[in-house]
């Protein structure tokens, strides 16, 4: 009966949601290509792959940037253990899709995931029959989990965590929650507190194997992008706003008139549809704007400011950056990744706000290797400080940091291809 009221619940606000939906497909684009995976729908081609290995995918689905670089790299890890491994990919976002696009092979398939809805999930499941199905972090699809589990296709949740925000909504829906949890063959947590939010969600503490986060070992250095990002950025020490959200440009924009005139401001926004109110906040604060989309040169007179407004960069600029601040830390809450920074050696700031990193930023605090400005005053005068007294060590036990923390992929997928064979 709950499954049948969840159901109809989703049947019947899915309209009310549709025009939300569409909202956003149209500001982020690329959401045209392949709608049709969105109901189990798949061009010939594909379907005709797809059936041609039934029984030999391994289904693995992330959305989010970070959450495909970690679905990436432990399709890597899976290849050089098991060469010859099919994965079927799944998005539900075109950012992730661009992402996800670098990720896989000839061997793989690459779609949409289905709407969590009956016919959807059933369907696409009797296309593909994987072998095992990998979600990553916090992507519960209660039906998708619970068809596939009906179907009896070994199902495991990697680098899990639960917010702030959604352990409260877990527990308390906790008698529909612990149906979908269980279903799970294993769960890989990345700290001890999002184990107890499972199990306070209903999994069962048996199925939960603690780990550390899987982003220690997904951040990788790209020496071709730094090149790149230098060429483009020229000589010169480098602010760097990674993943900022709305008032965080503003923040390291008003830094920027009491630094040396060697330091350039590099500001990469989270959501790229934003970009064009970032240009405004250059241009309004009295700099050039040098975008990179629009593949601007930086300006012979003038101070600049760059705007890195396109996918798959941002490694490249931590990678030659002086001083970092990370975004949604300050004027937002939750926290973007910290690690790929700290991999790179730099000195690293963070607002007050990194609910979604709680163990990473522990184990980082722990080590002296970031540090937390709680207010942007509090940004201006540290960011000043590191630029011109240096970091006093800060980014090397950043770097020695991440080092130590390496090898959760390794033994994930080690464990997960023994539950199958």
């Amino acid at each position: 009966m709950k499954w049948f009221l969840y159901e109809l619940v989703f049947a019947l606000g899915f309209p009310f949601l549709l025009p939300g939906f569409l909202l956003r497909m149209m500001r982020r684009g690329g959401y045209r290509v392949r709608m049709g995976d969105r109901f189990a729908l798949y061009p010939p081609g594909i379907t005709a792959r797809l059936r041609a290995h039934r029984g030999r995918w391994v289904w693995v689905h992330a959305v989010s940037v970070g959450e495909v670089q970690v679905a990436g790299q432990l399709m890597r890890e899976w290849r050089r253990q098991e060469p010859g491994v099919r994965f079927c990919f799944s998005t539900t976002s075109s950012t992730g899709w661009q992402v996800a696009r670098r990720e896989v092979t000839e061997n793989d398939v690459l779609m949409y995931n289905p709407l969590d809805f009956p016919n959807f999930v059933k369907s696409a499941l009797a296309t593909v029959e994987p072998r095992a199905v990998i979600l990553t972090e916090s992507e519960i699809w209660p039906l998708f989990i619970r068809r596939a589990a009906k179907n009896r296709i070994p199902l495991f949740l990697i680098n899990a965590r639960v917010s702030d925000r959604s352990a409260p909504r877990y527990a308390c829906f906790r008698f529909l929650f612990k149906d979908v949890f269980a279903a799970f063959t294993r769960i890989f947590a990345q700290s001890s507190l999002d184990k107890a939010r499972l199990i306070a969600a209903g999994a069962p503490e048996s199925a939960i194997e603690t780990t550390g986060s899987f982003k220690f070992d997904v951040a990788r250095r790209n020496p071709a992008k730094e090149a790149e990002m230098r060429a483009w950025i020229g000589p010169g020490r480098i602010l760097l706003g990674g993943s900022t959200w709305p008032g965080e440009d503003k923040a390291l924009l008003d830094i920027l008139p009491g630094l040396p005139a060697d330091v350039k401001l590099v500001l990469a926004p989270r959501h790229f549809e934003k970009a064009d109110a970032v240009e405004s906040n250059i241009k309004n604060a009295g700099y050039v704007c040098v975008r990179r989309s629009r593949g601007d040169k930086a300006p012979e007179q003038g101070r600049a400011v760059f705007l890195a407004d396109t996918t798959g960069e941002l490694m490249g600029l931590y990678g030659i950056a002086t001083v970092v601040f990370v975004g949604k830390t300050l004027s937002a809450k939750g926290g973007q990744n910290m690690i790929e920074p700290c991999l790179c050696g730099k000195a690293v700031l963070v607002g007050p706000h990194t609910e979604n990193f709680r163990p990473v930023m522990s184990d980082l605090l722990e080590a002296r290797a970031i540090e937390v400005v709680p207010t942007a005053a509090a940004l201006a005068k540290r960011v000043e400080e590191l630029l011109s007294r240096g970091d006093g060590g800060l980014g090397l036990r950043a770097q020695e940091c991440v080092a130590r923390r390496r090898g959760v992929v390794p033994r994930c997928v080690q464990e997960i291809r023994g539950f199958l064979a």
